[in-house]
């Protein structure tokens, strides 16, 4: 994506929809006008300065595209003027899903993560849904305590603002697992999408094998844990429990999803009678249940012919749904790509799809 707009053509008939950009709360102070006097006091006094841990490292070039700090010291995507010039008003983008990935699962503190997760959404509604309509907000919730968790989707839930509920890829424990049922359901129960994205800090390492040494290492392979986590909602049987579950997945790539699926679906076949809950192959579920978002865009888009092989092998026009990350910026790809998508499937990836996925008509 280049430094201003996203430099595509738009579909006959429908409006693209920007299926993951970014809100982020510039400061602990921001929050305070959305909390309790007791939380102001405690945080001024401990001299907390916010979610310590940050998926965006500031200072590493895939954090921020130029242009998206609005220049007076706050950090990138933390200015809705920016956004609108940078996504909304470019190109007739008719809507964007707002996603704040501020990391509530990094506070101990049970009655404090709660209060925050509680204010930055009553931060999200008041600065950013209420001002402009064509953004839709993602809840953020305590997901390393689910009744907590299931609290705020109780609270905000049913505010049609909200479409999804936010959950970081890197989790305690995989998100299928029966203590998250009660959160599935919550959700489900609202019309909500369940949306796991990049990030997470549960304390245990990121990768299969321990600790790696460097942020590319995490970086790369948060690819491997959004199949863990699809893998297992699969395994646990949460689709035939909750017949209207919906999940994107955001930020994780999706050139994997062929081979992954390929493979699940085979040993599936030997290996059902473990699991004789998951009563269709796994890629019928991924199918109806299951949206990945184009950003990062892991795959060359010099080379047309196998794009299209790619794009054919994931089912891309059913599946795939348009997104710019902003203000994140995975790679100087620009988003040419989108001229290599099939006639037909021009409108579904850049709208259609996240537009029917997260019923923005309703």
């Amino acid at each position: 994506m280049g430094e201003v707009g996203i430099g595509m053509a738009r579909p006959a008939g429908a409006g693209i929809v920007d299926a993951d950009v970014h809100c982020t709360v510039p400061s602990a102070a921001a929050l305070f006008p959305y909390l309790a006097d007791h939380w102001v006091e405690q945080i001024r006094q401990s001299g907390f300065s916010g979610a310590s841990e940050n998926a965006y490292p500031p200072g590493i070039p895939t954090s921020a595209r130029p242009g998206s700090a609005p220049g007076d010291g706050r950090p990138a995507g933390s200015d809705l003027d920016v956004l609108r010039t940078q996504v909304l008003d470019v190109d007739g983008v008719e809507a964007a899903i707002l996603n704040c990935a501020y990391a509530v699962d990094t506070i101990r503190n049970p009655d404090a993560a709660s209060a925050i997760a509680s204010a930055v959404n009553d931060w999200q509604l008041a600065e950013w849904l209420e001002v402009e309509p064509r953004l839709h907000g993602s809840l953020v919730v305590p997901s390393q305590i689910p009744e907590l968790a299931v609290a705020e989707i109780e609270r905000l839930g049913d505010d049609p603002r909200f479409v999804q509920v936010f959950l970081p890829a890197r989790s305690a424990v995989p998100y299928g697992r029966r203590d998250f049922h009660k959160v599935l359901a919550a959700a489900v129960e609202r019309d909500l999408v369940v949306s796991l994205q990049y990030g997470g800090f549960p304390g245990n390492p990121p990768t299969a094998v321990g600790w790696p040494s460097y942020h590319i290492e995490e970086y790369v392979g948060m690819a491997s844990v959004m199949q863990s986590q699809l893998m297992n909602l699969i395994a646990e049987g949460v689709f035939d429990a909750f017949g209207d579950l919906r999940v994107s997945l955001v930020e994780g790539g999706f050139t994997w999803l062929p081979s992954f699926l390929w493979r699940f679906d085979k040993d599936w076949k030997g290996l059902r009678r473990e699991v004789p809950w998951v009563r269709r192959p796994p890629s019928e579920y991924v199918h109806d249940h299951v949206r990945l978002t184009t950003a990062p865009l892991d795959l060359d888009t010099h080379r047309p012919e196998a794009f299209a092989t790619l794009f054919a092998q994931v089912g891309g026009a059913d599946v795939l749904m348009y997104a710019s990350d902003h203000p994140h910026l995975h790679a100087d790809t620009g988003d040419d790509w989108t001229s290599m998508l099939p006639e037909d499937a021009r409108a579904p990836v850049l709208g259609d799809n996240a537009r029917a996925f997260y019923r923005l008509n309703r």
